[in-house]
């Protein structure tokens, strides 16, 4: 009889630990369109639901604390958010709905889970309530795909990258394990769009992917640097790395992972996850001014039709001013060869920062310069200090190339000192954004993404590329992709010209880059001289916003076409058109408009844009919110307007 209690109370034992090991945990979006299904055992497993139809099946996450990796859950809580947020800098808008259902798992372990689950994606981080000083031996980040589908995956080949990277196309089923990628990388997923990403990464190692060979990625980590070595003037390369990724200390917030949802590919377009993840500012930004930046290395300083010798001295970055001034262009950049590579305040011959930034403050424009991330690095304080009494109004931060643990807190250290100078940010050789905007609102754009610099070397900056990016690495934050080039030329004419480029597809495709592309500091790439002999070009660029109030997304395919509407803070409307080399022809609504009547200045490709790529027309109409619109695209075209309400 004892022997069949002691039976009894062995299965039941059994019975209660198995219902520990399988006890699930939901979450669901608001509109409840999306399932998050958690179960703890081994480890923490999460599947994905949208519509009712699984998109990923139970896949592992998990944090390698000091080896405490057992899961016990010792207490659960949900709770609710609704409210809108009004950014300091606007990118797609200046209110943000932030609107998501939460739940928080805490372990016995001293760790903690959040997950929160939009209308439009889901997203999870990890939590430290420990009191000391610990160190993470490894993170665990699976994403099992569901069925069969494909990627456009920025694929690297190490660590060490600048991560401007071409959007490769794979099926889930190719993405073994010698494939990794940096963020944001895409996939398709049945009929649905998965993009991942991560924002809120401070304090910590950048996530990237490595297929898992079954049809799914996960995470890998930069661990942190053990030996490193400088090779050049602005390289700095590990050597050897720590057996973990990150030390930290006591009580932490790891980074959000990003889980966006999009059932149609437009539905990227108006996503604002990472910017709403982001940790909020503290302290008063509203001295940060966005704007149209003139830029000098995409050319390489060269003017022309001018009494002086171009190059980098006063005399050709006072041209710069002057064509800045004369159309509202609210800073001039000065970028590699102002100065010594190795020294700030050893500035080359022929330039006085302080001269020219007192003659382009007398002409209503503001001076950025650049430098290596070495350099300023080892004179931070010292060179800040000194741009401060120039007045200069910004940095551009170049060449860091790496996302481990302590370069992800130098360019926190950054962003934190240039504040205290009232200095813009530009990162530049740098990882894509990750919530920044809204946690150091100086911070206005960043590079991470394969630009229209590389026009000058390789025709790899095709229109089907340019239709990929908004899709991905701008779904991240603000890219500095850098458009206005005036050279346009369809794929037969293209050729390298470094001190004078090319850039593949129409006009009006690289004018509406200025509406589809965001960055709060939006360049213009080429010479200025060359502007000034586009006085219809300049018209629209003059015109342009670098923020927008509001975004519609009219339509998209990603690496096809994309379309936008987007609302000025005076209340203009602009809409913004690209393709690929497929010529294309919409039929768009206007209902977004406000009611009234409206001047609807329009820029579009001409007649001959498929033999002449410069080719363009300019047109006036009068419209309201029921005026069908039809638009024609040229191979490697777009579409521009300017919407004024009468």
């Amino acid at each position: 009889m004892k022997f069949i209690k002691v039976l009894i109370l062995s299965a039941l034992f059994l019975y209660a630990t198995d219902i520990q090991a399988q006890q699930k945990y939901i979450v669901y979006s608001p509109d409840h369109k999306i399932e998050v299904t958690l179960s703890v055992s081994d480890s923490v497993y999460y599947t994905v639901k949208v519509d009712q139809k699984e998109l990923i099946s139970a896949s592992a996450i998990a944090l390698d604390v000091d080896g405490k990796n057992k899961w016990k859950v010792a207490k659960t809580s949900k709770s609710k958010h609704n409210e809108v947020l009004h950014p300091v800098v606007w990118q797609k808008s200046k209110e943000v709905a932030d609107v998501y259902n939460q739940l928080r798992l805490d372990f016995n372990n001293g760790l903690a889970l959040e997950w929160k689950a939009f209308d439009n994606g889901v997203s999870w981080r990890w939590l430290s309530k420990l009191k000391k000083d610990f160190v993470v031996r490894s993170e665990t980040a699976k994403f099992n795909f569901k069925g069969s589908g494909k990627a456009w995956y920025p694929q690297e080949e190490q660590f060490f990258s600048h991560n401007e990277r071409e959007y490769k196309n794979y099926t889930l089923d190719q993405l073994d394990g010698k494939k990794l990628a940096s963020l944001p990388a895409l996939f398709q997923v049945g009929e649905v769009k998965l993009l991942l990403t991560e924002s809120d990464l401070f304090n910590y190692a950048g996530m990237w992917l490595r297929g898992t060979g079954k049809g799914g990625v996960h995470g890998v980590f930069p661990a942190y640097p053990k030996v490193k070595a400088i090779t050049s003037d602005r390289d700095e390369q590990v050597k050897q790395r720590e057996d973990y990724l990150a030390k930290a200390n006591g009580e932490q917030n790891f980074p959000w992972r990003v889980i966006m949802v999009a059932r149609e590919d437009k539905d990227i377009l108006v996503n604002q996850m990472p910017y709403l993840l982001g940790r909020p500012s503290t302290g008063d930004f509203s001295w940060v001014k966005p704007g149209k930046v003139q830029w000098d290395w995409w050319h390489y300083n060269n003017v022309y039709e001018v009494d002086f010798k171009a190059g980098i001295n006063n005399d050709t970055y006072k041209y710069y001013i002057d064509v800045a001034s004369k159309y509202g262009i609210e800073y001039v950049l000065l970028d590699e060869g102002w100065c010594d590579t190795r020294d700030l305040m050893k500035q080359a011959p022929g330039i006085d920062v302080a001269e020219l930034a007192a003659y382009a403050k007398s002409k209503n424009v503001a001076l950025l310069l650049w430098s290596s991330w070495l350099v300023l690095d080892q004179q931070l304080d010292m060179a800040l200090d000194q741009f401060q009494k120039w007045g200069i109004k910004g940095i551009k931060v170049d060449f860091m190339q790496r996302d481990d643990q302590e370069m992800v807190n130098y360019y926190e250290k950054v962003a934190v000192a240039a504040a205290k100078r009232k200095l813009l940010v530009d990162f530049h050789g740098a990882y894509k954004p990750t919530g920044w905007l809204r946690t150091y609102p100086n911070i206005m754009t960043s590079e991470g993404v394969l630009g229209n610099e590389i026009s000058k070397f390789a025709g790899s900056i095709n229109p089907s590329h340019t239709a990929t990016l908004p899709f991905t690495r701008m779904a991240a934050g603000p890219m500095d992709f850098t458009p206005g080039g005036m050279r346009n030329v369809h794929k037969k004419e293209w050729a390298a010209a470094p001190s004078e480029p090319m850039t593949l597809g129409t006009r009006c495709n690289q004018m509406a880059m200025y509406v589809i592309y965001e960055s709060p500091l939006q360049m213009l790439c080429d010479i200025p001289t060359h502007y000034l002999k586009e006085p219809q070009s300049m018209e629209f660029i003059k015109a342009v916003p670098a923020v927008w109030a509001k975004t519609v997304a009219l339509n998209g395919k990603v690496g096809e076409y994309v379309t936008m509407a987007r609302q000025a803070a005076n209340g203009d409307w602009y809409i913004g058109s690209m393709t690929d080399w497929s010529e294309r022809e919409f039929e768009l609504s206007l209902s977004f408009l406000p009611d009234g009547e409206y001047e609807m200045q329009v820029w579009k490709d001409g007649i001959n844009a498929n033999k002449n790529a410069k080719d363009f027309k300019m047109e006036k109409l009068q419209v309201n919110r029921n005026t069908p619109l039809n638009i024609k695209l040229a191979s490697g075209g777009g579409y521009v307007a300017r919407l004024i309400k009468i």
